[in-house]
């Protein structure tokens, strides 16, 4: 990637040390998960400079290795009673605040179009519409939790609307990689996820944004119940 200018690589690069600090800090400061974390970016990014992920005509395709353990390791939070505990003691709050690293990485996607390592439906001036997720992620965060002016509903509908977004992207960007299944973008597709730092983007934060929409969503919907559970009581009672 010679022709992309630095500064694409220090914002990513940035970018993605955040989101893993702003998880970090919804775990309560974690130690183990910010070594699991760190040691898969190491793993990762040293596979992506030996050019490991440059070679696309295997089968099964190498950039699973990016997809299929985050998503693997997400499913086993929720299948298993220690996985459901970590779920449920996230804080929701900073796990929404999470969601404003998809501004700056919509802008890198965006700079990748230019220099045409991805594109232009994986941006904002094509069908990803990801950026308003970031964008509205700070009302979220002000009026749900600090003035709570929204209630549950309305914070269920902005994760899934949210979560409908990244999933449109990630499908967008799959769809668009040279590689069997490859159904977009014939003429520029995408490669920047074959190469560090990039290859983090598939490996970690989209993961991170995945388990933190899921993880509201479960803890909102046990609120939910909750309420719902002790105002039958209640109404039973009288």
């Amino acid at each position: 990637m010679d022709k992309l200018p630095t500064y694409v690589s220090v914002v990513f690069i940035f970018t993605t040390g955040i989101t893993v600090l702003l998880f970090c800090m919804a775990t309560k400061k974690s130690r183990t998960t910010l070594l699991v974390l760190t040691i898969w970016l190491l793993i990762q990014a040293a596979a992506a400079l030996k050019g490991f992920y440059t070679t696309t005509y295997t089968t099964p395709p190498r950039v699973l290795l990016l997809i299929i353990p985050p998503l693997l390791f997400i499913a086993t939070l929720f299948v298993t009673r220690k996985g459901r505990k970590f779920l449920d003691g996230l804080d929701v709050k900073i796990l929404t605040v999470l969601h404003i690293v998809r501004i700056p990485v919509e802008l890198v996607l965006y700079w990748l179009f230019i220099y045409k390592y991805v594109p232009q439906i994986m941006t904002f001036e094509g069908k990803n519409f990801d950026i308003i997720s970031g964008l509205t992620a700070p009302l979220i965060f002000y009026f749900g939790y600090v003035r709570r002016q929204f209630n549950t509903g309305a914070l269920l509908a902005w994760n899934i609307i949210c979560l409908g977004l990244l999933i449109n992207i990630v499908v967008i960007a799959i769809m668009s990689a040279p590689l069997p299944f490859q159904k977009l973008a014939f003429d520029q597709p995408n490669i920047a996820i074959f190469y560090f730092p990039f290859v983090w983007l598939p490996c970690c934060v989209v993961p991170l944004v995945l388990l933190s929409h899921l993880a509201t969503m479960r803890q909102l919907l046990k609120g939910k119940k909750r309420s719902s559970l002790k105002k039958s009581f209640f109404n039973s009672g009288a």
